[in-house]
């Protein structure tokens, strides 16, 4: 039983089940659940928000330990378009594919137990969508919750919010290209297969590729429709695991385009780029940890691979006067707050006054 304190302040309105009794709703809505208590009342609340209301609501409580069961049955009890399934905990791919494997609409809309949508989020997407039958994927652009970056438009910002095509050779030169934010037709799972369980991080990444690798047209919607939680316990929040996770997903496209050389030579730039991007991070965390040998070691692999003798000189620095390395380091992050793009404006087109106050704007 969820008490007072877990129920949303929002007034509860109540749908009948009439309403889309004898026919599949136009979308699905997937959430995966897992230790989500403090945010999945507010992601909840954000769907049943939505302009656009013929939609069901599929939340897969992948083995919680807290009350985000309890406070997904809250809401299923009092919408009828939400429904709770339960199970195990084997990770956010595989709790997507049941939800999938349940779902009954035309399109499937990814929405995060952390994020939130917008309350037209689902109305534009799927105008959208209707407007260019062509388009197979369509992701969004969301707000920065949290973190550095807080306020700030996750993809860019455009206030026309313009539609941007995103090709399979993109999608390998930026793995940030898209957004969690996505609506996507049945007929990409139905050709590709669902989200690969073997994967506990960039499973959406994998899936972006794999779908455009098959030819299915991606694009983004340039406007931001809702709110990307930056949580420092977050899948995400793990650089190192994560930059792993993508060129492993790289990796695995690599095999499929065997016929694609110039998809083959751009992974394997891109693997180059990252596997030097997760040294570079692996030397921050030794430097933040105090680590001396371990930061002397990364240096060490960054001047091997890359043959600079900027790495070169920081490997000798570590080892003899690690405090230079530390006021570098003090230094650039001071520069980037210094030049850090401006939050957005409380008054923007894009935000009610609402989500304004959630971002601290």
């Amino acid at each position: 039983m969820v008490g007072p304190a877990a129920r949303p302040t929002r007034t509860w309105i109540m749908h009948s089940t009439a309403e889309h009794a004898g026919r599949p709703p136009t979308v699905s809505v997937i959430t995966p659940a897992f230790n989500a208590a403090p945010y999945v009342r507010e992601s909840l609340d954000s769907v049943v928000a939505q302009t656009f209301k013929d939609f069901e609501v599929i939340v897969v409580d992948d083995g919680s330990t807290d009350e985000t069961a309890a406070i997904a049955d809250w809401y299923a009890q009092r919408d009828p378009r939400i429904r709770v399934i339960r199970q195990s905990n084997h990770g956010i791919a595989a709790a997507r594919n049941v939800a999938i494997a349940h779902a009954r609409g035309r399109f499937f809309a990814l929405l995060d137990s952390d994020d939130l949508w917008f309350p037209r989020y689902l109305e534009e997407q799927v105008a959208i969508l209707q407007r260019h039958p062509d388009v197979a994927v369509l992701s969004a652009n969301a707000i920065s919750l949290g973190g550095g970056l807080d306020g700030q438009p996750l993809l860019g910002g455009s206030r026309r919010g313009a539609l941007r095509k995103v090709s399979l050779a993109t999608l390998v030169r930026a793995e940030d290209s898209l957004s969690i934010l996505a609506v996507f037709r049945r007929e990409v799972v139905d050709a590709i297969g669902p989200f690969d369980v073997t994967l506990r991080r960039s499973e959406d990444y994998d899936f972006w590729l794999r779908a455009a690798a098959a030819g299915f047209l991606i694009a983004v919607n340039a406007k931001p429709l809702g709110l990307y939680r930056r949580r420092p316990d977050s899948m995400s929040a793990d650089e190192v695991l994560m930059l792993h996770a993508v060129r492993v997903a790289l990796l695995k496209l690599r095999q499929r385009c065997s016929d694609r050389p110039d998809i083959q030579l751009l992974i394997d730039r891109q693997v180059t780029r990252l596997t030097r991007r997760a040294m570079l991070t692996g030397a921050r965390v030794a430097l933040l940890r105090g680590e001396k040998t371990q930061l002397a070691l990364q240096f060490a692999a960054l001047a091997e691979s890359t043959g600079l003798v900027r790495y070169r000189l920081a490997r000798w620095a570590s080892n003899r006067v690690p405090a230079i390395i530390w006021w570098a380091y003090v230094c650039k992050r001071a520069l980037r707050q210094l030049t850090k793009t401006r939050r957005v404006d409380p008054s923007s087109v894009w935000l009610s006054r609402e989500v304004a106050h959630r971002t601290g704007s």
